[in-house]
């Protein structure tokens, strides 16, 4: 019963281990951007911009080397300010280019829905957006639109069946524990049982052995 035990913790702590690899295909969904070109920018003193990337509610991500407009800049996205952001699910943001103003309120180079689907299918991953005479920039996310890693993709026509696969399993391993859990209940009550059991025929074996004494006369009855 024990050996029993032991498998059974085992396998909840591979299920455990198992569980941060689902969400983690949903975690690292990064948006990097593979190029920009800006047309224009907002200094009214001919200055170098300061550009920046935002989405709503998160920190802006600044982009060092923009400076210069007609000007194509490209990147590797492994750039220290990179990935812009993350998408995970199917779920938009509202995100968009911006430009620094110190004076008053920030420039908006475009500022538009950012969704998961706009990306190309895997492995390319990749969406370009445009806003006329402002910018051009391509971003990179070969995540965003796979279907095979996508659990809530309706284009993905294994999905609802990894999707029962995965609920029978986990299904399967809480009912595997809930019988150990049974089995493990039911034995220490049959010990419990068992012990009483004996302690009764120990203390009736004594009786015996008392009323036996009496009536060989060994000892007097009270």
């Amino acid at each position: 019963m024990g050996l029993v035990c032991h498998l059974a913790c085992l396998r909840m702590q591979v299920i455990l281990i198992q569980m941060p690899y689902f969400a983690g295909t949903l975690a690292s969904r990064n948006v990097t951007l593979e190029s920009i070109e800006i047309f224009r920018t907002h200094e009214w003193f001919h200055g170098k911009p300061t550009i920046y990337f935002q989405c709503r509610g998160e920190n802006k991500t600044f982009l060092p080397d923009v400076k210069e407009k007609n000007n194509l800049y490209t990147f590797r996205g492994e750039e220290s300010w990179q990935p812009l952001t993350a998408l995970p699910g199917r779920k938009c943001k509202r995100c968009g280019f911006y430009e620094e103003d110190k004076l008053t309120s920030d420039d908006t180079f475009d500022e538009w829905e950012f969704c998961p689907d706009q990306f190309s299918p895997a492995p390319e991953g990749r969406y370009k957006h445009h806003k006329n005479k402002e910018f051009n920039a391509t971003f990179l996310c070969p995540e965003c639109n796979d279907s095979d890693s996508d659990p809530e993709s309706p284009s993905s026509p294994n999905s609802n069946k990894r999707g029962k696969t995965k609920l029978g399993i986990v299904i399967f391993c809480l009912s595997f524990v809930a019988i150990i859990a049974m089995a493990v209940f039911l034995y220490k009550l049959w010990q419990k049982k068992k012990r009483e059991e004996q302690a009764a025929r120990f203390l009736k074996l004594f009786e015996d052995d008392d009323d036996l004494e009496v009536e060989l006369g060994l000892r007097d009855e009270l």
